[in-house]
């Protein structure tokens, strides 16, 4: 019997190592640095340039966390090359705070040309926002 069970749990631990986690591409991070802390809860939206028909075709759009972050845009497997646009829907976050501010929304336009991991996050503040490619 003690064969038997250990031969199950090396089956199920060389099956386990087998399992990938699923890695994504593109990431994004806020952080508003009138207040020094993340900015969680900010829609952001991606897009992806079509050259062909020249419009924004819209991918996905996800909420930042509780740290002012994304971490889940572009599955890596399903890469796809191009120019992307990240937006991100600030107003409502600033109206949250009582935070006047001079940018309702922020687009960063960017190109991803290989099958790397790309992290686009942005530094703002009620009236400046600063982006920087991270890794």
């Amino acid at each position: 019997m003690k064969k038997i069970i250990m031969a199950a749990m090396l089956y199920l631990v060389g099956n386990l190592s087998l399992v990938q986690a699923q890695t994504y591409q593109l990431s994004s991070h806020i952080l508003d640095i009138s207040t020094g802390l993340p900015a969680p809860e900010v829609p952001v939206k991606l897009a992806k340039w079509n050259e062909k028909d020249e419009i924004w075709t819209s991918v996905d759009q996800k909420n930042t966390d509780e740290n002012g972050r994304i971490k889940d845009f572009l599955e890596q497997s399903k890469f796809t090359a191009g120019i992307y646009k990240l937006t991100f829907l600030v107003a409502d976050y600033f109206k949250s705070k009582n935070v006047t501010s001079f940018y309702p929304f922020i687009e960063v336009v960017f190109e991803i040309k290989d099958n790397k991991h790309y992290h686009v996050p942005i530094t703002l503040s009620p009236f400046g926002y600063s982006t920087y490619r991270g890794n």
